[in-house]
């Protein structure tokens, strides 16, 4: 089939709250760009540009991890002896920006820019989850003042993307949540992290850029403060989230991406090739109609793995035979 937009084109279509021409699919990877000096730690194994040293295994698909039991601050009220905020005067934006966009055709995908504003897993980073969570409850003063001098540094890391990378929109990762509830309360989140979170969203819209939200986890709880903030995507809308109730609630204001059940049986490598086919297409049945949603579909193991790459295949083939065309039948 033969479609007239190009995938940024029926991407920003959905983020305008219409129903696009073909069902997106949402990729991280290729739709987001990241400042390579601050890709150590993130996607890279080695120390971020804090000093936290991230390592990475082949069982999380080489994806980046903070070393266990290796945490830099160990007491919330010495974090200014401690926690030191990169110097980033000395880059050359422009230079730094053509390299990392180097060879990308910019009609062709849609391009987010992440600011690393995430203020909850950044404390985590630092204190693991004893003394973070320890911290937010006993001396919410300090992480407060820790979360406005952080802040400080992503906003600028924010305003420099804006001015030399041009993006169409801003994303913000922040994993605040198990799979069964948040791990902070809402109170808290409104009174310790939001109002940080505003200052992010609001330089985003005054720049007339889309807002999309990294949360995993059951962390619906937060979805009306992010509507609030001008956030239109989501993912990876887990299924531990109520996410037919969220699509009835909310229809097209904000783009489910994701809603697969990655720990599923139809996920195995060890399940019948024919589940998947039957899961998929429940899944694209169940949340394309009337928009609002973006393929987000894959198949837990290890890359190089036969297993998983002819099941991953087999999603793929979903996506282009099926899925992609769904609008248009």
């Amino acid at each position: 089939m033969d479609y007239k937009l190009s995938e940024r084109e029926n991407y920003l279509r959905c983020l305008k709250g219409e129903i696009p021409e073909f069902i997106p699919r949402y990729n991280i990877g290729t739709w987001t760009v990241l400042p390579a000096f601050m890709a150590a730690g993130r996607r890279i194994p080695g120390p971020d540009p804090y000093g936290v040293e991230y390592v990475a295994t082949a069982e999380t698909n080489g994806a980046t991890l903070p070393k266990p039991n290796d945490f830099i601050l160990t007491d919330i009220r010495k974090w200014r002896d401690i926690i030191k905020n990169p110097d980033i005067s000395h880059i050359d934006w422009e230079q730094l920006a053509k390299k990392d966009l180097a060879g990308r055709d910019r009609n062709a995908l849609p391009l987010f820019a992440d600011v690393s504003a995430g203020l909850f897993q950044r404390l985590i980073t630092f204190m693991g989850f004893t003394e973070g969570l320890c911290a937010l409850a006993e001396e919410p003063e300090e992480c407060r003042e820790l979360f406005a001098y952080l802040s400080e540094f992503s906003l600028e890391v924010e305003r420099k993307l804006i001015c030399y990378y041009k993006p169409d929109g801003i994303v913000i990762a922040d994993d605040n949540a198990t799979n069964l509830n948040p791990f902070i309360s809402l109170t808290m989140y409104r009174e310790l992290f939001k109002p940080f979170l505003k200052l992010h969203t609001d330089l985003a819209l005054e720049n007339n850029l889309y807002l999309h939200m990294h949360d995993c986890g059951r962390c619906e709880d937060f979805i009306p403060d992010w509507l609030e903030l001008g956030f239109k995507a989501w993912d990876t809308a887990q299924v531990s989230n109520d996410l037919l109730g969220i699509k009835a609630k909310y229809g097209r204001k904000l783009i489910l991406c994701g809603c697969w059940d990655s720990s599923g049986p139809a996920s195995w490598l060890s399940s019948p090739d024919e589940l998947l086919r039957e899961e998929l297409k429940r899944y694209v049945d169940t949340y394309a109609p009337d928009g609002g949603f973006s393929y987000v579909a894959y198949v837990m193991g290890t890359p190089g793995d036969p297993v998983y790459d002819r099941k991953q295949k087999i999603v793929d083939d979903f996506y282009n035979t099926y899925a992609k065309g769904w609008y248009g039948r």
